[in-house]
């Protein structure tokens, strides 16, 4: 530590300078001791350690505001580069693992649905809607549903009558012009929605079979519909719809699980590669 006087008392000490000319007091406010010639290097040493002192404090004390004014921040960037590169790596399998997942989750909604194979008993024209059949059909119930159907502008009539068809059966019931329809009629349609036929169960099936979706083994796990308070709540068949589809060989299927009844797989007649509503 060194002290100079140069046009006044100049103290080094550490990293810290002070000009005593530049303090704001004046000659009489200063102690004698400033002014006594013998008492000089005394004087100097010890207002050096006092200010050495000040200064160490002072740079303590903004030291502790500093590290009192930040948050503590746990940072993820003590890791080694090469754990950050492997961590970047694991992303993409991540990402699939993410689509397994959402895939999964899409098929248990989809066979939480009561789709199910029917039989068209009869089949009308509304009274009070000119696009609209209304049919009667056995899903194995003890009465056939009264179903409403958008289908007059694709389908004659009479290739309704007797027709197999799949029924989605844990709809709320809705009021289609004065009827209340109780169920949907699974159709296949192009992009253009120019075609549209009805979706036909394999042979061998009869009303009320279950359609689930998956392997034939997974129809010994299936869980009970579920009701169709809930269906319209979770917004079951909103989830489930833009995901089903025909393939090339106009077979049903809901991403990559087939369509399936116990006697095969369900179909379209004519449709490839159409959407399923």
């Amino acid at each position: 530590m060194a002290a100079v006087f140069s046009g006044g008392l100049k103290v080094k000490a550490g990293l810290f300078a002070v000009q005593i000319s530049s303090l704001p007091l004046r000659s009489s406010q200063l102690p004698r001791c400033f002014f006594s010639a013998s008492k000089k290097t005394a004087t100097v040493a010890a207002v050096s350690r006092s200010l050495e002192v000040s200064a160490v404090n002072d740079h303590h004390n903004h030291q502790l505001h500093r590290s009192s004014s930040w948050p503590r921040v746990t940072t993820f960037c003590t890791a080694a580069p090469d754990a950050v590169t492997a961590v970047s790596a694991d992303e993409p399998e991540k990402k699939v693992e993410s689509e397994e997942v959402v895939e999964e989750n899409v098929k248990e909604t989809a066979n939480l649905l009561d789709i199910r194979v029917g039989r068209i008993v009869k089949a009308w024209q509304h009274e009070e809607a000119d696009s609209l059949y209304v049919e009667e059909v056995d899903i194995g119930e003890a009465e056939p549903r009264i179903i409403c159907s958008g289908l007059v502008k694709y389908v004659p009539l009479d290739l309704l009558q007797g027709a197999s068809v799949v029924v989605l059966a844990n709809l709320k019931p809705r009021n289609m012009r004065g009827v209340k329809s109780c169920g949907m009629l699974l159709c296949a349609s192009d992009s253009a929605h120019e075609n549209v036929e009805p979706l036909v169960p394999p042979q061998g099936s009869v009303p009320g079979d279950r359609v689930w979706f998956g392997d034939e083994d997974d129809l010994e796990q299936l869980p009970e519909p579920a009701p169709p308070n809930k269906v319209q709540k979770k917004k079951m068949w909103e989830a489930v719809q833009p995901h089903l589809k025909t393939d090339d060989s106009c077979v049903s299927m809901l991403k990559e699980h087939l369509m399936r009844t116990s006697s095969g797989l369900v179909t379209s007649n004519t449709l490839k590669n159409a959407n399923i509503s």
